[in-house]
């Protein structure tokens, strides 16, 4: 029999986060789009940071038919955070953005996930792209980079807000994924997690 998860935050009710998860404001606008893979991820964070953030929203899917309309949200400048060739430095793309608060498209997925969801809905792969800053490591300890600077979804969008709306932090908002992590890591056993997980 399946063991029964918190409807809030999916987790397991014996190590449900939601006394964890904040409820920020943000003036910029987040929008998860989330690849339908990762939903039962035990290690996703998209919902956690789509929780902690009032101004925020979580689609899952790989085809999104309402894109142009979540793109043209009146009163905010459309950009998508993903590497790419012509991708900006995101504090330089603001600086470009004549005032108006930021609409951070993020897809949330493995890298090649992510990219079929740029491939199958043209308005996103039409956006503009920005980066985080070079040399930022992640947290997430269970899972290997795939690159140097990988983060994973709660920590972009963390790096991101914290660029945006300086001088305010949003490092609240990582307090449900350490804790996440630090579950995944006691379930584990420690010498299971030192054996498979870290690195000389």
């Amino acid at each position: 029999m399946p063991r029964p998860h918190c409807p809030r935050c999916s987790r397991p009710l014996e190590r449900c986060l939601c006394a964890l998860i904040p409820r920020l404001d943000s003036r910029t606008r987040v929008l998860i789009l989330q690849h339908p893979s990762e939903v039962r991820h035990a290690l996703s964070t998209a919902r956690l940071a789509a929780l902690g953030l009032s101004n925020a929203e979580l689609r899952v899917g790989e085809v999104f038919d309402d894109l142009p309309a979540l793109l043209g949200q009146a009163g905010y400048r459309p950009c998508l955070l993903f590497p790419g060739e012509a991708a900006a430095p995101l504090a330089q793309f603001a600086a470009a953005a004549q005032g108006l608060p930021l609409l951070l498209v993020v897809p949330d997925g493995t890298w090649r996930k992510a990219r079929k969801l740029l491939h199958l809905n043209p308005p996103l792969a039409a956006l503009p792209r920005v980066t985080l800053p070079a040399g930022l490591h992640s947290r997430y300890r269970l899972r290997k980079a795939p690159m140097p600077g990988a983060l994973s979804t709660i920590e972009a969008i963390v790096e991101a807000l914290d660029i945006l709306e300086a001088p305010a932090r949003f490092d609240a908002l990582l307090k449900p994924f350490e804790a996440l992590i630090e579950g995944q890591i006691a379930a584990m056993g420690e010498e299971t997690f030192r054996r498979n997980h870290l690195r000389d």
